[in-house]
């Protein structure tokens, strides 16, 4: 069952299915993060901050390229950042935009989060202080794994 709002098939609302409000390290690492964004192109800046099972917190902002398919999401960033430093999930995630209502993850995002915590709480939120919150497996249902991951995590198809 899709716990995250929706006003249309894909577009989430200002709606709080989780009743969250941002936690405030992790907004405020989201809004530097955002001010930190290279979008040259489409002007779209977007920041995030994740926190991991043993309390750390990793950053990323969007990343854009003249060619468009090789820029980074931010939220991506934020995973990479994470997965670099040995990070393998997370419990939490915010996304921080200018956009109304909040933007949410796009599809590319929702699938590498939920590679990594399908149970994690994602909290988007903007400059208005709208929310959209959900659980990532809300945000994509019927999410997909492959049944082993090289780190130890026991995981299967979905």
């Amino acid at each position: 069952m899709n716990n995250a709002a929706v006003t249309s098939t894909d577009q989430p609302q200002s709606g709080n299915a989780l009743n969250l409000s941002p936690d405030p390290q992790l907004l405020e690492g989201a809004q530097a993060a955002f001010k930190q964004a290279y979008a040259p192109y489409s002007k779209f800046r977007v920041g995030a901050a994740l926190r991991t099972s043993d309390g750390r917190v990793f950053f990323g902002a969007n990343v854009e390229n003249a060619s468009y398919g090789l820029g980074r999401c931010a939220e991506q960033s934020a995973v990479q950042a994470m997965a670099t430093a040995g990070g393998r999930d997370f419990t939490d995630i915010v996304v921080y935009s200018e956009a109304s209502p909040p933007a949410s993850p796009c599809g590319a995002c929702r699938q590498v989060l939920y590679e990594f915590a399908p149970d994690a709480r994602v909290v988007c939120v903007n400059h208005h202080g709208d929310v959209v919150s959900g659980h990532v497996r809300d945000f994509l249902p019927h999410g997909f794994r492959l049944e082993q991951r090289d780190d130890g995590h026991e995981v299967g198809t979905e």
